[in-house]
């Protein structure tokens, strides 16, 4: 179909929380953005009857006659602040609900990121495992009709990470921004029945420690917010800037994205069951915001890692009230990986215990890997078999999914597996279901 290995496949993993693309065979994805977007409603604010039903139609995603809204896609797009821009996720629950912002940020990785024409190469797709039959279908819908894309693969998430680890049957723990994943692989097929997961995610755990910064009366600036002035060498003011029409949902995603920053660089998940006691006395971590003041985290580093092992410790953090039906619910990491293990077949439970791949943003925290392991070897019947493993480099947990489908995309023996578009022009859409498993 393709001459030889000049393929130039490009690898777009859409993620909750980051958007990564690149070209297959390169060991890192080019472009790396926030898979949000900002918009502005192009409508007369002061009319209440056009906001009202434009604040209808925006939920109801058949509504035909959309208000027309600015999409804002992208790390310099979304750095800049404007007035009454929104920020919103095209995702729910790891599946698409808004096409039209994922188009847009499609769109901004091929033409800006990449500087590619997407009619010239063909597109590896990552999906979670959870997607339906009807997203595939408009998936490739769009990469064909508004792509002109030559040829398409879908790939799920967990079957990706395990190639990335040279594996074929693996247990893919994936923690990432908006969820953490649990799912078998067997010879590179997910078992559906074996997927599960839970929606303690970085996301979940960066508003654990926004929340828990407020009570101890630490007020995280948002970078918009402020400028520093030298007013002797080495020595700054800072200056307040007051903008009343930045709406929540922007603050709120400029405030993340430094928490986020404390979170990656103080947390470690505790080598034992996170308690009040025996944590109290633990020395403080300082840690300097971007607008110049140096705060103390004490056993917030420990306690909040910790609620991936044991949700209901988010009832534990002030201002965390609303997630306590979610807390009661979600279950912590060894938990989702015993009961995912069990419900696999027999034979193939031993080689899933010595597999258990961490990958996901969230997965190179700190000492994760040490302290699943240990509680898995606590609570698993194959106590000697246990085995966790994850990349050294965090770069590699990071983006696990995309160099999977890097190394897949560039296998000689793997061109024959794309769905074509001949392929699509003569079957249509729903032809994907046979081309990609």
């Amino acid at each position: 179909m393709y001459g030889g290995d000049e393929v130039s496949a490009i690898v777009v993993d859409l993620g909750s929380h980051t958007c990564k693309a690149g070209y297959a065979g390169e060991d890192a994805p080019k472009a790396v953005f926030p898979s949000v977007a900002g918009y502005i409603d192009q409508m007369e604010v002061d009319d209440p009857a056009a906001a009202e039903k434009n604040s209808d139609s925006a939920q109801d995603p058949t509504n035909l006659d959309k208000p027309k809204r600015k999409l804002y896609v992208g790390n310099q797009a979304l750095g800049y602040r404007r007035d009454h821009m929104e920020v919103i996720s095209p995702l729910k629950d790891g599946i698409v609900a808004d096409w039209d912002i994922v188009d847009n940020i499609w769109d901004h990785a091929f033409r800006e990121c990449l500087l590619i024409d997407p009619a010239e190469h063909p597109m590896l797709l990552a999906e979670p495992c959870s997607n339906t039959q009807q997203h595939r279908e408009r998936a490739a819908e769009l990469m064909f009709e508004k792509y002109k894309v030559p040829a398409l693969f879908l790939a799920k998430n967990a079957v990706l990470t395990s190639f990335a680890s040279g594996r074929a049957t693996s247990l893919v723990v994936d923690c990432g921004g908006g969820s953490t994943t649990v799912a078998p692989v067997h010879d590179g097929y997910v078992l559906q029945k074996g997927v599960l997961s839970s929606p303690i995610g970085g996301e979940f755990l960066t508003d654990c420690m926004l929340k828990s910064l407020e009570t101890k009366e630490i007020k995280i600036r948002p970078r918009y917010s402020f400028k520093r002035k030298e007013i002797r060498p080495g020595e700054f003011q800072t200056i307040d800037l007051d903008f009343p029409n930045t709406t929540e949902s922007y603050k709120l995603f400029s405030q993340r994205a430094i928490v986020s920053d404390i979170k990656e660089c103080v947390c470690r998940a505790p080598d034992t069951p996170y308690d009040e006691i025996s944590y109290s006395n633990i020395p403080m971590t300082s840690y300097e915001l971007p607008d110049g003041q140096t705060i103390e985290i004490g056993a917030a580093r420990f306690k909040i890692p910790d609620v991936l092992f044991n949700p209901s410790l988010v009832l534990t953090i002030p201002g965390m009230e609303n997630a306590a039906e979610m807390a009661h619910s979600a279950r912590g990491l060894p938990q989702m990986v015993m009961e995912s293990i069990n419900k696999c077949d027999v034979d193939i439970r031993r080689e899933l215990y010595s597999s258990i791949l961490l990958a996901g943003g969230t997965a190179s925290m700190q000492q994760l890997k040490e302290r699943l392991e240990k509680d898995l070897l606590e609570e698993s019947p194959q106590a000697g078999r246990v085995k966790v493993l994850a990349s050294g480099n965090t770069t590699e947990r990071r983006f696990s999914v995309w160099i999977g489908g890097s190394i897949l995309a560039s296998l000689g023996s793997f061109q024959q597996m794309w769905f074509s578009k001949s392929e699509y022009e003569e079957h249509g859409a729903s032809y994907i279901q046979r081309k990609c498993p």
